[in-house]
């Protein structure tokens, strides 16, 4: 039609958001007929438009985040006809309806239609007896007990690494920039020349230049 058209977005907020999302098919229905009746019913009032309006939705369930955020998009002409079917009733340019009427009306009458869904009985959530938490292996039921004495006993008993004597220590020789223990030197050249030493275990040992 040759009028302006207006894109207007119905949300639910993140708590509603996560009943839908264990009740899609339910609140989903909600959201698209409570968002449409909240458009038809302001734009007849005379207070605001007074003319019948036709809507064309779209329902997004992900936001552009990737997380579960249900919406519905609208194209709405600018315009209705009136409740005699005979003229063409424009809106104010640039102005269809008032985004806060819209809310207030949105909002009570979609709480009114989840609550009488709950009542009906149409909305389910976590299964009655699901255990929530579980413990697997060491921590399964029946041998936990077991497990945890049996771990307690190894820790207890568990003997301490051995660790170098003081008299085993030289404070003067270099430590290793590694793990800190006291390096060994194997060997000493002259600069340019090619060490004779070839070790085969090189961890604790450095070669030093007597450049």
């Amino acid at each position: 039609m040759p009028v302006p058209y207006y894109h207007l977005v119905f949300t639910l907020p993140g708590a509603i958001a996560d009943i839908a999302y264990q009740n899609k098919a339910v609140l989903y229905d909600l959201l698209f007929k409570v968002s449409a009746e909240t458009m038809l019913t302001i734009a007849a009032d005379p207070k605001h438009l007074g003319a019948r309006i036709g809507i064309t939705s779209v329902l997004h369930t992900w936001g552009s985040a990737l997380t579960h955020h249900p919406h519905v998009h609208m194209i709405v002409p600018g315009g209705g006809i009136s409740p005699d079917g005979q003229r063409w009733v424009s809106c104010r340019p640039g102005f269809f309806l008032p985004v806060r009427v819209l809310s207030r009306l949105f909002r009570r009458l979609f709480l009114q239609k989840l609550v009488a869904a709950h009542q009906a009985g149409r909305l389910s959530f976590l299964p009655k007896g699901l255990h929530r938490i579980r413990h697997y292996g060491l921590f399964a039921k029946g041998a936990c007990a077991d497990n945890i004495a049996r771990v307690r006993e190894l820790l207890t008993g568990a003997k301490p690494e051995a660790s170098p004597t003081a008299a085993a220590v030289d404070a003067n020789k270099p430590a290793c920039p590694c793990c800190g223990g006291r390096m060994i030197i194997i060997e000493v050249f002259e600069r340019g020349c090619t060490p004779r030493h070839r070790p085969t275990a090189p961890t604790n040992r450095i070669r030093i230049d007597t450049s």
